[in-house]
Order: C-alpha cells, then sequence, then structure tokens
C-alpha cells in the first residue's frame, strides 16, 4: 500500500516552493528571463516558431521595428510568417531576399507591414531606399530581415530577436528590448505568450 499524499493546500516553505515549480517549471525552462529587457525562448519546431511569432504580431500596433537576425536557415522567415499571422495581415509572408520588400495590409485599415530584407543591400543602398522614413511612420509595422548589415539604418528603439540554430528543427530565440517602448511590448509579449 502506498503513502497518502497530502495536496498543497497549505503555505510552507517546502510546499510552496515544490508547487511553484509544478506550476511553472516548464515555462520557467523554455523562458528564461535574462535580465528584464530580454527573453530566451528554444522553439521545437517551425510551427511552434510561427505561434510565437504569431503571439508578437497580435500585440503590435503600428511605428514599431522588429529585427530579425540569425544565419541562412535560422528561422528568420518562419518568425516574421507567424508575426504576420498574428497581426492579421491578408496575404502570407515569404522571403523578401530577390525583391528586398514585400508590403502586406490587414483586410480593413491603413496600416500595412513591411517585411524588408537587407541580406543583399550595404548600408549604403539600404540609406537610398528611403526605408527610415518607413521606419519612423507610426501607421507601418517593419520586420527587417538580416539587419546587422545596415545597423546604421536602423532607429536606436527596436525590438531584436537573433535566432540560432539548436539543432535540426530546433531553434533559439533571443528577444532583446532596446528603448521603454519596446521594453514595455516585450514584458506584455512574455505575459500573452507564457503567462508570465
Amino acid at each position: 500500500m502506498l503513502p497518502e499524499i497530502e495536496p498543497f493546500n497549505k503555505w510552507t516553505p517546502y510546499d510552496g516552493c515544490l508547487s511553484l515549480f509544478l506550476n511553472s517549471c516548464i515555462i520557467w525552462l523554455m523562458t528564461p528571463i535574462l535580465d528584464h529587457k530580454s527573453l530566451e525562448f528554444i522553439s521545437q519546431s517551425p510551427e511552434q516558431t510561427r505561434r510565437l511569432g504569431a503571439k508578437l504580431g497580435h500585440l503590435l500596433r503600428g511605428g514599431e521595428v522588429i529585427c530579425l537576425e540569425g544565419d541562412l536557415g535560422a528561422g528568420k522567415t518562419v518568425l516574421a510568417q507567424g508575426i504576420g499571422r498574428g497581426w492579421g495581415t491578408v496575404s502570407a509572408l515569404i522571403s523578401p531576399t530577390f525583391v528586398l520588400i514585400r508590403e502586406h495590409r490587414r483586410p480593413s485599415g491603413s496600416q500595412r507591414l513591411l517585411h524588408v530584407d537587407f541580406y543583399r543591400l550595404s548600408a549604403a543602398e539600404a540609406w537610398e531606399l528611403g526605408l527610415e522614413d518607413w521606419m519612423e511612420d507610426p501607421q507601418a509595422v517593419v520586420i527587417v530581415e538580416w539587419p546587422e548589415r545596415a545597423r546604421d539604418i536602423l532607429p536606436p528603439e527596436n525590438l531584436w530577436v537573433r535566432l540560432e540554430i539548436a539543432e535540426e528543427s530546433r531553434r533559439r530565440l533571443l528577444f532583446t528590448a532596446h528603448g521603454p517602448k519596446y521594453l514595455n511590448q516585450l514584458h506584455e509579449f512574455r505575459r500573452a505568450a507564457f503567462g508570465v
């Protein structure tokens, strides 16, 4: 006969810690908070990366710049697809590598989502496109792949996401907020995606 186990119905240092551990250990392991302005997540699949992007996209109101840094195949476009889905675009996001910029809209309203790829651009060429005007437009959400290739054109305040290949289908995503607006957005995103 097994001993009876009491439920966690009273607060003691041990029960509270164990109860807290049982209720949040999976979230904590998946989302370590490196400091107040960053968040790390290990995605198990492309679809999980898209779902995470959708949570972020749902929070975007216009005037945001989201920078997606990572090697080829790290999942930048996959995350952008999720952001577009959550934001409400009517068209599917595909990599803008060969066209440089793709514009997307919602079914109604004047806002637009600009999906930009700096892979084939130098910083000087990025300036010539006039992107700085779009990045300051309160009616536009701008997602930039390969932002490290033209940092000078980017506003100092942004949400920077570094994607790394962990294994064949697993990806490590590190979200870092630059500026108070993006810090608030990162906190909202943390609550929406993980409840913490």
